[in-house]
């Protein structure tokens, strides 16, 4: 049985040196390869038009250039937002989504097939959790979707399926490819990576040299409720995050990101309000309130069924005392719901409908 090629998409500059190192070729070798890979994305070695025919045809041998396989691309007839599902060589189904705005084009990727968290407002959550995707899987999430898009990509939102920071070596190594100026170039500040709260993990990102941003799924400043709603804070409690955000802060002087997505009757009462209040003022942020999307789709049980979106006037009114307490709000319109691609939806149901387009 012949030995599997090395597949070099999702190899950083530093492991494609090694790479090079270790078969006999100058290290320089590696910078020209990154940027083939990553910068002109292309599919085979033989376009490498600046590496002699000797080596192109000696990594033809031993090397490989992957790619996921596309299942299907499925489109919002509302907001042109388009949600990608891709195949992994083991079978699994992972999903990418791309939000379009007048100013910039966001791609959200995955991190994890399903996730083991279990928030209960979370779709992902309800599929249990398979394993971590390996960097040249989350590299080329952007990879090919870039490719589906008459339109640059310009931001890169780690909210996808999967927690950051349970993939946390994979995670980092691919920030630092997207954000190389041989590959992607895309700026850190263009790139957000959102945790449910790993502290040690929180603490050890801010000490890393990217510079990108973080964001912090809260949605609520009680631990009690906060538990219910989200499993992971029984073993990392709300205090220890704070702390650890808080520390985040210190060392990057970068502002965080709260996520909040509102909960009728169990996250939007004036106390919640009091509670972002005091939050606020001990870690410069800003807050990012968004609508409940029916997570319906997954067959949910438990509190998970039962959760329902504040209404609308609620939810203005909820903003409006927020912004007059001098808090920097946004709200996170939503956006793919009708394709289950908003926020909290990705499950990968691959959904045969008009809007789909199969590959």
């Amino acid at each position: 049985m012949s030995e599997k090629k090395i597949n070099l998409k999702g190899k950083t500059l530093k492991e494609l040196e090694e790479f090079f190192e270790s078969i006999n070729e100058s290290k320089y070798r590696a910078a020209q390869v990154f940027q083939w890979l990553y910068q002109k994305r292309i599919d085979s070695f033989d376009e490498m038009s600046n590496l002699s025919k000797a080596l192109r045809n000696n990594l033809n041998k031993i090397a490989s250039i992957e790619s996921l396989e596309l299942i299907e691309v499925q489109i919002s007839q509302k907001t042109d937002t388009r949600k990608f599902v891709f195949k992994c060589e083991d079978g699994s189904l992972i999903e990418s989504v791309l939000i379009p705005d007048q100013d910039r084009l966001t791609l959200c990727i995955s991190t994890q097939v399903g996730c083991p968290l279990d928030c209960k407002f979370c779709a992902t959550g309800q599929m249990g959790y398979k394993r971590n995707l390996s960097v040249f899987e989350i590299i080329d999430q952007f990879i090919q979707t870039s490719k589906h898009s008459n339109r640059l990509i310009t931001n890169i939102v780690y909210m996808g399926m999967g927690e950051p920071f349970l993939n946390y070596e994979n995670t980092l190594k691919s920030l630092s490819i997207f954000s190389s100026d041989l590959a992607f170039d895309i700026s850190a500040k263009k790139i957000t990576v959102s945790t449910a709260g790993i502290p040690d993990k929180i603490i050890d990102f801010a000490n890393q040299p990217f510079k990108g941003k973080l964001a912090f799924s809260l949605h609520s400043t009680d631990e009690e409720i906060r538990s219910l709603i989200m499993p992971i804070n029984k073993k990392y409690s709300l205090k220890e995050n704070i702390e650890a955000l808080e520390y985040f802060y210190k060392q990057t002087r970068r502002r965080i990101t709260f996520e909040y997505i509102l909960l009728k009757g169990i996250n939007d009462s004036d106390k919640d309000i009091q509670g972002l209040v005091k939050l606020s003022k001990r870690i410069p942020s800003k807050i990012n309130i968004i609508p409940f999307n029916s997570i319906a789709h997954t067959n949910p049980l438990g509190i998970a069924a039962e959760l329902k979106p504040t209404s609308r006037e609620e939810f203005d009114a909820f903003v409006e005392k927020l912004r007059k307490n001098n808090l920097t709000v946004f709200v996170r319109n939503t956006k793919g719901s009708d394709i289950a691609g908003a926020c909290g939806q990705l499950a990968t149901k691959i959904l045969r409908r008009k809007s789909s387009i199969k590959v």
